[in-house]
């Protein structure tokens, strides 16, 4: 009896291409981001927003080529998921900073 598998996860299969386009980027921005965290010369608020700006651009290069992950797949549970975690994600920090600012706070 043959084994028959079927992939409808609606999601497209990577090339080297893709992937090689993904580890490039992925390389620029890492180097970006520390190289704004080893720079003296700027003023600490641009430099937190430059990291944190190239950590959300790292995050969704590696969503696009890694992962697969976009508005053209069939199948709309990745995009659910994804926005899910996100939710999960700004709940988990956006508490911990709230946590962490009345303790302040409060200590002062």
């Amino acid at each position: 009896m043959k084994s028959v598998s079927i992939d409808n996860t609606g999601a497209s299969r990577g090339s080297l291409k893709t992937y090689t386009v993904g580890f490039i980027l992925s390389v620029v921005l890492t180097v970006i981001a520390f190289y704004l965290a080893m720079s003296d010369g700027m003023p600490r608020h641009a430099m937190v927003w430059g990291i944190c700006s190239a950590g959300i651009v790292q995050i969704l290069v590696h969503l696009h080529y890694f992962l697969h992950l976009d508005t053209t797949s069939s199948s709309r549970w990745n995009l659910m998921v994804l926005l899910f975690t996100l939710l999960i994600m700004v709940i988990f920090v956006g508490g911990t900073l709230w946590v962490m600012y009345t303790l302040n706070y409060r200590m002062m």
